[in-house]
């Protein structure tokens, strides 16, 4: 971006024209992508696979949520221990429900993702932020809300 003077003394932020070596490397967003990582996390959560999981989370993400008023931070491996852990909705023949509610993106390598998922009787909202790095898309934060149902 070049700042260039605006009116009353103001400075107005203008986008640089992307030439050449200042080009990004990846010039297109590739939401079959994005789209292939989110059933990746799918497949993850309802089978308990903590290694489909541990693919398509950074390894500095964190899982973070409000609870009883308090900020919820679970780092990524503290979160997939817990996964190996429990059964799985899919050995306990609990309903699956998921699916992509939004996806946007700002740039060829972030992406942001709202998806629903659920583990009966809760039921999830996930806001997931991605970015494209070593080559493929990684979540890179989760935020979530939980609701029960009865």
């Amino acid at each position: 971006m070049t700042a260039l003077p605006g009116s009353r003394g103001t400075m107005a932020l203008i986008p640089r024209r992307q030439t050449g070596e200042s080009m990004n490397k990846k010039s297109h967003f590739d939401r079959a992508g994005v789209e292939q990582t989110m059933q990746t996390y799918f497949d993850g959560l309802y089978e308990g696979d903590a290694d489909k999981l541990a693919h398509v989370f950074h390894p500095t993400s964190a899982l973070t949520w409000e609870q009883d008023g308090a900020l919820q931070v679970l780092s990524r491996d503290a979160w997939l221990k817990v996964v190996r852990e429990r059964p799985s909705p899919k050995s306990q023949q609990l309903a699956r429900d998921d699916g992509i509610l939004l996806l946007d993106h700002s740039s060829p390598t972030t992406a942001f993702v709202k998806v629903k998922c659920q583990i009966p009787p809760r039921h999830f909202t996930d806001y997931l932020s991605l970015i494209h790095i070593d080559g493929r898309w990684q979540i890179v934060q989760k935020v979530y809300a939980v609701a029960m149902t009865l």
